[in-house]
């Protein structure tokens, strides 16, 4: 009861309450809300500061920026959605307020386009050489949906796009990513496609910023090359899977195109399946079996892997 007593206290404010309609919305960083209500960024970070010590907002840190967005779990996670599901949406306070969020996003947006014009040519022709992108989503789309998912991470997330075409076959989606470029696209784009059971978090993938067991499924997509120690970051996938969770990497099956070293930064030339299956039994996985879609040059694989239950016993696949 005093939780809950807490949280009302806190959100009982006409700017904190509009501070968790527009945390509903979308990551919002204190100047991002600056611009957006006109006060002062001070007055604004002790608002923020009593809405988070109470729950009914998280606080993430990226860097020197932080993200607000409302909470997620807990009594005061629920008390804050039904404070933003009471006002009224005719509120002219609340309409302007949405208003100037939408155009803050507009230009989210183009700073996104614009970053992802400078890089695109190298996409496409890398694109050229497997599968089309279509059909690999909508395998690993049909995977997931095998079974249900309360909470899904998606590790190097980059532009945001698995999160994309698995946000409505999941409760909520996480994704993780280094690059505040790319952080910067799949916010965007989230946004735009008022996705909000998705959202982004500055990470590495191999000391992911997240509690052990706190995922039913892991999606790993075409990042694997690119990193150092391939084990390591199967490892960690695994820590943050509850048990008889699910961890899927999608990933270029081993493959001799040198050239993807030095003009596409790639550090492993695709993967052979029986090293993919010792490093998953290394991390104490069941691997569930391979998927394999051939390309023009690159054939993509989707690797699939279960967290056992409790006490060891495994899941039927």
């Amino acid at each position: 009861m005093d939780t809950l007593l807490s949280a009302m206290k806190a959100a009982a404010e006409p700017t904190r309450l509009r501070l968790l309609v527009l945390c509903a919305h979308a990551e919002l960083t204190v100047s991002d809300l600056v611009q957006i209500l006109g006060q002062s960024q001070p007055r604004l970070s002790r608002h923020l500061k009593l809405l988070a010590e109470a729950g009914l907002l998280e606080r993430n840190r990226e860097g020197s920026w932080v993200f607000f967005r409302l909470a997620h779990e807990g009594a005061p996670a629920a008390l804050a959605q039904t404070l933003v599901d009471a006002l009224p949406e005719d509120d002219p306070t609340v309409q302007r307020d949405l208003q100037r969020l939408d155009e803050l996003m507009g230009e989210r947006a183009q700073r996104a386009e614009d970053y992802f014009r400078k890089v695109a040519d190298q996409w496409d022709e890398l694109r050229a050489l497997y599968v089309h992108d279509d059909e690999v989503e909508r395998q690993l789309a049909a995977l997931i949906a095998e079974e249900a998912v309360g909470d899904l991470l998606d590790i190097g997330t980059g532009t945001g796009r698995i999160l994309e075409i698995l946000a409505d076959k999941v409760g909520r989606a996480v994704g993780v990513d280094l690059s505040p470029d790319m952080l910067l696209m799949a916010r965007s784009k989230l946004e735009r496609a008022r996705l909000r059971n998705c959202a982004v978090r500055k990470g590495d993938m191999n000391h992911l910023p997240l509690g052990d067991a706190s995922f039913d499924a892991v999606t790993i997509h075409q990042v694997l090359h690119y990193a150092e120690r391939p084990a390591k970051a199967i490892q960690e996938a695994a820590r943050v899977l509850r048990p008889g969770g699910r961890l899927f990497i999608v990933d270029f099956q081993a493959h001799d195109l040198d050239y993807l070293r030095s003009e596409h930064e790639h550090r492993w030339l695709g993967f052979e399946e029986d090293k993919m299956a010792d490093w998953l039994n290394a991390a104490g996985l069941d691997p569930q079996g391979c998927r394999c879609l051939k390309g023009k040059a690159l054939t993509i694989c989707i690797w699939t892997a279960r967290q056992p239950l409790a006490g060891g016993r495994s899941v039927a696949a």
